[in-house]
């Protein structure tokens, strides 16, 4: 059986992969929104994962304005079809964040939410 700080290690391990895919491409090819978009979201999902992982009790927070984050930056910076996805996945990600602050969800996902 794998201990906890093992899997600790490995989400970690996971989240610095995600930021280093995330940057990469700004320095391999020319910068565009698109590339732009795509590392802000990664980076940012990379960190938030460490900082969940650090303190678990941050996860509602972090994920509230991950959902800002990736609704604004896809919103701005992508091309029409693209923009209108990003922008209603991430008010999807701020409402499941405010209905976890305010305990509306079903158990089953809450449980995600409070450790």
């Amino acid at each position: 059986m794998i201990k906890v700080k093992n899997i600790k290690l490995l989400g970690i391990l996971l989240a610095v992969l995600v930021i280093f895919l995330g940057v990469r491409p700004l320095f391999t090819q020319t910068i565009t929104n698109d590339s732009i978009a795509s590392a802000i979201i990664l980076v940012l999902i990379g960190i938030a994962y460490i900082v969940i992982v650090a303190k678990p009790q941050w996860a509602k927070a972090v994920f509230f304005f991950e959902g800002i984050i990736i609704g604004i930056s896809g919103y701005t910076l992508l091309a029409t079809p693209y923009n209108y996805l990003l922008g209603i996945i991430g008010l999807a990600i701020v409402v499941i964040a405010v209905l976890a602050y305010l305990q509306k969800l079903p158990m089953s996902i809450l449980k995600y939410f409070y450790r």
